[in-house]
């Protein structure tokens, strides 16, 4: 018969860890505008695109100057996928995923490259040469014309040729 008594067992092993729990000193208080400048997140219907605007003239030397380097010229790949053209997608999953045949808004081309491009130097692009890319890529994907300005108002209302390619795995839980 054993004489270890399971409370007392269970009391040294939490008041340890209750201990740890409110160390103080952990981390640093952040200021309000530390915060801001990381929240730039981009919602699909446009909510927290930035002031700014651009076309696809005044993206096309960006790219080229940015962008090509990786993505190859007129985006058709190069050390990084390409991010125009592609199979439809009903030929199976395999098919090579790019702006003009699988992502559902337009939205996220601005927010995926104001957070993550260029890849070596992310978050060095201004809003107005982010906005630029945007409509360039979407002009070379055949979406919009080469002269459509886009901004926090017009990127939203772009019609995305797969935007009802998606298929919501639990719908009851959709707003």
């Amino acid at each position: 018969m054993s004489t270890r008594n399971p409370a007392l067992l269970a009391a040294a092993i939490l008041i340890p860890m209750g201990a740890f729990a409110q160390t103080p000193n952990l981390g640093m208080p952040i200021s309000e505008e530390e915060i801001s400048a990381w929240n730039i997140d981009v919602s699909p219907d446009g909510t927290g695109l930035p002031p700014g605007s651009g076309t696809a003239i005044d993206g096309e030397p960006i790219y080229a100057q940015k962008c090509a380097l990786c993505h190859g010229v007129n985006a058709e790949g190069g050390i990084s996928l390409p991010l125009v053209g592609g199979e439809p997608l009903t030929t199976g999953i395999d098919a090579i995923k790019t702006i003009g045949n699988f992502w559902e808004y337009s939205t996220t081309i601005f927010d995926y490259t104001r957070r993550a491009m260029p890849w070596l130097t992310p978050r060095t692009l201004t809003d107005d040469e982010v906005y630029a890319l945007t409509a360039y890529l979407l002009h070379i994907n055949g979406i919009i014309e080469e002269d459509e300005v886009m901004n926090a108002e017009t990127l939203p209302q772009v019609q995305m040729p797969n935007h009802d390619g998606f298929i919501v795995r639990y719908p009851e839980l959709m707003p």
